[in-house]
C-alpha cells in the first residue's frame, strides 16, 4: 500500500511538507505542491483526512446545533463556521435542537457519539440543561453565556442601547422595544439596555413581545405598534422590523414609525437615514470554530467567554424628529 513516505521520497520532499502540501497547500510553495500532487497522481496516493482523525481517537466532525431554522440570524454563523471548519480540515454538520428540556438530551447524546464537538446556538433551555449536554462532548455556546461554559457572542445589548441613546438624540420620547422568542437570552438583555438607555433620556418604552424572529411576527405586531403611538421602533430582528414596516406601509399608516434595521435592509428601502446594527454573523462562526477547534485540543482548559463587538452605524446627515 502506498504511503506518505513513498510520496515523499517521490517528490523528493520531507513527510512534513507532504502532509502540509494537502492540509495547507497556502504554507507551501506552489511548484513544491504540485510535484507532491503528481507523484501522489502517478503513486494512486489518496490523502483519507477520516483515517487521520480517526487514528487519533476522533472523526474529524464537528456539529453546529441551532434551535430552529426560521431566524435568519443563523445563516452567516453556518457559513463562517463552515469555512473556518473547512481550513482546519474539519467536516460541519448542522442539526437543529432547541435544547429546552431534559427529554432533547437523548437525540443530543446519539448525536455526541458521531461528532467531536459542539458549537451551540442560542439554546433554549436551562444552564444547568447546557452543563448536561456539554459533559458529551467538548462543547461552545453561540449568543448565550453560561457560568464555567466556553461561549461567544455578539454584544447586541451594549448596540441596542447605543441605538436607544441615537433616537433620543434625535427628538423621540417614545420608544417600543419588539421582543424576540420567549427563551432567548439575549432578549431581556438587550431590552434592559434600551430601557436604561430611555431612562437617562426621560423617554417612554413600550415593551412587546415575545414574538419568534420571524417577518410573520411583524405582521402581528404591526397592530399593537401604531396604537401605542410609539415613533421609533427597536425589533429583536430583522425579519421583525421588516413585517412591521410592511404591515403599516399596506395599512397606509401615515407618519411611519423609525425602526431600526440592518445595513443591507436599509440600503435596500433607502433608508439611508435608518440607525442600523452590524453583526458579523461569519466572524462569530469563525470565532467558534477556532474556540471548539482549541477545546477539543485541550478539554481541561478553562472556560473563556468572548464577546465581539457590534457596530453601530448612523448617518450623520440625520435630522432630528423634532
Amino acid at each position: 500500500m502506498t504511503t506518505i513516505s513513498d510520496v515523499a521520497a517521490l517528490a523528493g520532499v520531507s513527510k512534513a511538507t507532504v502532509s502540509r502540501a494537502f492540509t495547507r497547500p497556502d504554507t507551501v510553495a506552489p511548484a513544491t505542491t504540485q510535484r507532491v500532487f503528481d507523484a501522489s497522481r502517478k503513486l494512486g496516493f489518496v490523502p483519507n483526512s477520516a483515517a487521520r482523525q480517526l487514528a487519533r481517537g476522533r472523526t474529524g466532525i464537528i456539529a453546529l446545533v441551532v434551535p430552529t431554522l426560521n431566524n435568519s440570524f443563523f445563516t452567516p454563523i453556518i457559513s463562517g463556521a463552515q469555512e473556518r471548519a473547512h481550513e482546519l480540515d474539519l467536516q460541519l454538520t448542522v442539526a437543529v435542537h432547541p435544547l429546552s428540556g431534559t427529554e432533547e438530551l437523548a437525540a443530543f447524546e446519539r448525536l455526541s457519539r458521531q461528532v467531536d464537538g459542539f458549537i451551540v446556538a442560542a439554546p433554549w433551555g436551562t444552564d444547568d440543561i447546557l452543563r448536561m449536554a456539554g459533559m458529551f462532548k467538548p462543547l461552545v455556546l453561540v449568543d448565550r453565556e453560561t457560568e464555567g461554559m466556553t461561549s461567544v457572542i455578539a454584544d447586541t445589548a451594549s448596540a441596542f442601547q447605543e441605538l436607544a441613546s441615537h433616537l433620543l438624540t434625535q427628538g423621540h420620547r417614545h420608544v417600543c422595544y419588539v421582543g424576540g422568542p420567549e427563551r432567548s437570552w439575549q432578549d431581556p438583555l438587550r431590552l434592559a439596555a434600551v430601557r436604561e438607555a430611555a431612562e437617562r433620556g426621560g423617554a417612554q418604552v413600550t415593551a412587546l413581545g415575545p414574538f419568534p424572529a420571524t417577518f410573520e411576527s411583524g405582521l402581528a405586531v404591526s397592530g399593537a405598534i401604531r396604537d401605542c403611538g410609539a415613533t421609533a421602533v427597536i425589533p429583536y430582528a430583522t425579519a421583525i422590523g421588516l413585517g412591521i414596516q410592511f404591515a403599516l406601509l399596506s395599512e397606509g399608516v401615515g407618519k411611519l414609525p423609525v425602526v431600526t434595521s440592518e445595513t443591507p435592509v436599509a440600503r435596500a428601502l433607502g433608508q439611508a437615514q435608518t440607525p442600523v446594527v452590524d453583526v458579523d454573523g461569519e466572524a462569530l462562526g469563525r470565532v467558534t470554530v477556532d474556540q471548539l477547534a482549541e477545546s477539543i485540543e485541550s478539554p481541561a482548559a478553562p472556560a473563556r467567554q468572548i464577546r465581539l463587538p457590534v457596530p453601530v452605524h448612523i448617518d450623520p446627515s440625520a435630522e432630528s424628529s423634532d
